[in-house]
């Protein structure tokens, strides 16, 4: 799973989740896909976690990463 990127790894759930909700496959086989899909959904929110923390950091001048505010100062200037 660790080499398939997030689209990937999206595709692959909805893939899954059409499956599911198709109700024709045997019980066995749906729990296998969930376990999956759960997977999928671990990952999935790991890479989102991890996107979501690079764009919370911005570079400096000097190239350090610091994070990123917004300034509240906005005294109607």
């Amino acid at each position: 799973m660790e080499n398939l990127s997030f689209e990937e790894s999206l595709e692959k759930l909805e893939n899954i989740v059409h499956e599911l909700e198709s109700g024709s496959i045997e019980l066995e086989s749906a729990i296998d896909k969930y376990t999956e899909a759960m997977k999928l959904v671990k990952y999935c929110s790991e890479k989102l976690n991890t996107a979501t923390e690079k764009v919370n950091k911005i570079l400096t001048e000097n190239g350090e990463l610091v994070d990123f505010a917004i300034s509240s100062d906005n005294d109607g200037e």
